[in-house]
């Protein structure tokens, strides 16, 4: 990733100081840089003690790279796809709406997307854990919209 680059335009100005903020760090290796694939690292590892990666590809697509699972996942809005109608033996026909992952085509949008995921399902859910173990909380999380991280005493909005 070429930081001078991204400090250019102040979106990515953004994005790249929340990612220092929360030490998440680019891995990506150069042949997925030339293909324009990003790898972010988390800090926090997930199961089989082995760090959280998330991915963002060229295609439109974020991905939960599966260091911790036995797949990775696709973290892009899902929306109702194209319909499509099966016939039944009988003679009838059946109508199947499934869903799809809503691509995000420009660069700068996965990434926003992937901060706004990450910090709601990685950072507010694991800060939940005490010891593996769940501690409910009952206010509501705030909006993602209003996002505040304190780091060191000092706030933060992220996004």
């Amino acid at each position: 990733m070429n930081r001078q680059e991204y400090n250019s335009d102040p979106r990515y100005a953004k994005i790249l100081e929340q990612m220092d903020l929360l030490n998440i760090t680019d891995v990506s290796t150069t042949r997925q840089s030339k293909n324009g694939t990003i790898v972010w690292r988390l800090p926090m590892k997930g199961r089989g003690n082995t760090h959280i990666e998330y991915a963002s590809f060229s295609t439109g697509y974020v991905r939960n790279q599966g260091n911790q699972c036995h797949s990775n996942w696709q973290i892009n809005r899902k929306v109702d796809g194209e319909p499509r109608y099966f016939k039944l033996p009988n003679g009838d026909y059946r109508k199947y709406v499934g869903k799809v992952c809503k691509k995000i085509p420009i660069e700068i949008d996965r990434l926003e997307y992937m901060m706004k995921y990450v910090i709601k399902n990685d950072f507010i859910k694991r800060s939940n854990y005490t010891n593996t173990k769940y501690v409910y909380i009952e206010q509501e999380p705030a909006p993602i919209n209003d996002l505040v991280v304190i780091v060191d005493g000092q706030k933060y909005n992220v996004i």
